[in-house]
């Protein structure tokens, strides 16, 4: 056998890999956040080998539950990764052959990481999209009705950082709601197309041994399966476009910050930071410095970087 055998690309190889290319091949460090979305998508695949008559019912139920198991591990914060689980998916896998001996092995079966990655990657985003969208929507909930509480409120509207026309400071807040709302619009139209299925696709050139995608479909709740094999294992359109959208979210949420930074300053005086949202000066006791709303604008500056960072090799 290979020195390499454990390893899911390592059959052909003999001799040892240089540590140092174990290191920089590495990924589990960042891919780990995926482990209940490439335990999801391994129990769907299971359920497909078995309909497939690839797997009998009992190595199907064997490894579904040792895969409830390894969930556990994660959840609990006791899945202990080696130095030799260089990705998410081998860290699992490993981990199963570990619980429940040779039928782990068939897991694989017609499967490529390549359709494993993307796959995993489309339901872990799928679900953020989710997160994001609640926490969106809450933030925009707030904001209408901090503005019908104090619609009666006047306020200075500013062009060229001059003033220029009374306004109500309702119309203040909710143009920064509107521009949210059209933040949540895109990233509910995002998830639609994040939402299509890429298992059963191999590495390139499909499955060939009768592998349901229809029930894989289901099983994981997509709206569709992907319509082309090679596509589906090489585009990442969808990240890319999560990212434009995360930057322009960002924007809106940056601008509205510095507003209130400037609106919370002496010289303006419009409004009063709350001291649960604020920092001090180790120098300067009188300060109370508006570090909730700058942190928003630095972490928007890492997020553009995301993006610029991620285009010249978003079709890896």
């Amino acid at each position: 056998m290979a020195a390499e055998g454990d390893k899911l690309w390592g059959g052909r190889f003999v001799g040892s890999i240089d540590p140092i290319m174990e290191m920089f091949n590495s990924s589990v460090s960042y891919d780990q956040r995926m482990w209940s979305a490439d335990i999801r998508g391994s129990q769907a695949y299971v359920k497909a080998l078995e309909k497939a008559g690839l797997v009998s019912k009992s190595e199907m139920d064997q490894i579904v539950t040792g895969l409830d198991q390894i969930h556990e591990e994660w959840s609990q914060g006791t899945f202990i990764l080696t130095k030799a689980d260089e990705d998410i998916h081998t860290a699992n896998e490993r981990r199963l052959k570990e619980l429940i001996g040779e039928p782990a092995g068939k897991l694989h079966t017609g499967r490529s990481r390549n359709d494993q990655v993307v796959t995993d990657m489309r339901l872990w985003l799928r679900e953020s999209c989710s997160v994001l969208y609640m926490h969106l929507t809450r933030l925009i909930r707030t904001m209408v009705d901090r503005a019908a509480i104090e619609v009666d409120i006047l306020f200075p509207g500013y062009t060229h950082m001059q003033r220029a026309q009374p306004i109500r400071w309702s119309h203040w807040i909710l143009s920064h709601a509107v521009a949210l709302c059209r933040d949540a619009d895109r990233l509910g139209e995002i998830k639609q197309r994040i939402n299509v299925l890429p298992l059963g696709s191999g590495a390139i050139a499909g499955n060939p041994l009768g592998i349901d995608r229809e029930l894989l479909r289901k099983e994981l709740n997509f709206n569709s399966v992907s319509l082309n094999s090679m596509d589906a294992t090489s585009e990442r359109d969808f990240i890319a476009e999560f990212l434009f959208w995360a930057s322009l979210c960002m924007t809106h949420l940056s601008k509205m910050s510095e507003d209130l930074i400037i609106y919370s300053t002496k010289e303006f005086s419009f409004v009063t930071l709350s001291d649960s949202y604020s920092t001090g000066s180790s120098l300067m006791p009188q300060k109370k410095n508006p570090d909730s709303l700058e942190l928003i604008r630095s972490k928007a500056g890492r997020v553009f970087g995301r993006v610029w960072e991620a285009s010249p090799n978003i079709s890896f």
